[in-house]
């Protein structure tokens, strides 16, 4: 199932709002080639370690965050972005309240 993506200026960071001790998760778009999630995180908040079978990119829109990638840290803050390569582990540690948008591409 694809969603067509509409022709309108989006104000990215202001589409999801910090919740105390949450995450929050907005799908942006969705098709068949990929998708467009925006997420904001309490701080504190955690993404386990995972892997998925895509590439994809997160761009931090606010805030910090540490990103693990096969266990090597990374700290990342507004207006930074980093690559999570196809099947490599994972891991997502909010160091302050941060908004992301992440893009995953499918081909």
């Amino acid at each position: 199932m694809s969603t067509a993506p509409q022709a309108e200026v989006l104000e990215l960071a202001q589409m999801a709002a910090y919740q105390d001790g949450s995450v929050v998760s907005r799908q942006i778009t969705k098709t068949d080639a990929g998708n467009v999630t925006l997420f904001a995180f309490d701080a504190g908040q955690e993404l386990s370690e995972h892997t998925a079978p895509f590439d994809a990119l997160v761009h931090i829109l606010d805030g910090e965050v540490e990103v693990f990638i096969s266990g090597k840290p990374f700290l990342l803050k507004t207006g930074q972005a980093i690559i999570l390569p196809a099947n490599l582990p994972h891991a997502l540690r909010a160091q302050s309240k941060f908004k992301m948008l992440l893009t995953m591409i499918r081909a």
